[in-house]
């Protein structure tokens, strides 16, 4: 079971956070903050849906620890990592997997979509530097960061739409 209230309140966060993050590119680690405090009250309000567990906190500390490499590899950015793995533990332990399936999915599309578009509006330079052998320049070209919390959104919509049975209106 997946509370609707639940749903609706993660969805209009993502929708504020991924606006937030693609206009400043940062994400406040009050939402951190935020999401703990969130799931401690719903652990109160659906016993049976949020528990206190260590598998239900497997997929938050991954994101955390894959993330934080990420971020020291300059591929992603520490406050979408952490702001992820707090999001994860509002998913319901049942359901991590099948959202990480969309979240997979959606950074899939979307980072293709992207790299795609990057090399088609660049292809005239990479090409001059592919010519010169100069991997540093093509480096720079694709060494452009995007913003990751409006593809969490698009994935948290995706997920919602494909699995709308299970929800509990």
């Amino acid at each position: 079971m997946f509370p609707i209230v639940v749903y609706v309140f993660i969805s209009i966060q993502l929708l504020f956070v991924a606006y937030i993050d693609f206009k400043t590119q940062k994400i406040a680690n009050m939402w951190m903050l935020i999401n703990f405090l969130f799931f401690c009250l719903l652990t109160i309000v659906f016993p049976t849906v949020y528990i206190w567990s260590f598998e239900a906190f497997v997929f938050p500390l991954a994101f955390l620890l894959v993330g934080f490499a990420l971020y020291m590899a300059h591929i992603m950015g520490g406050g979408d990592s952490k702001y992820l793995s707090s999001l994860y533990i509002l998913v319901p332990l049942n359901m991590q997997e099948t959202v990480f399936t969309y979240l997979l999915y959606a950074t899939i599309l979307v980072g293709s979509t992207l790299l795609l578009f990057n090399i088609l509006k660049n292809l005239d330079i990479i090409i001059i530097h592919f010519k010169m052998r100069d991997i540093a320049g093509i480096k720079k070209i694709f060494g452009k960061k995007f913003t990751y919390a409006p593809v969490i959104f698009i994935a948290w919509m995706w997920f919602g739409w494909q699995n709308y049975k299970i929800l509990s209106f």
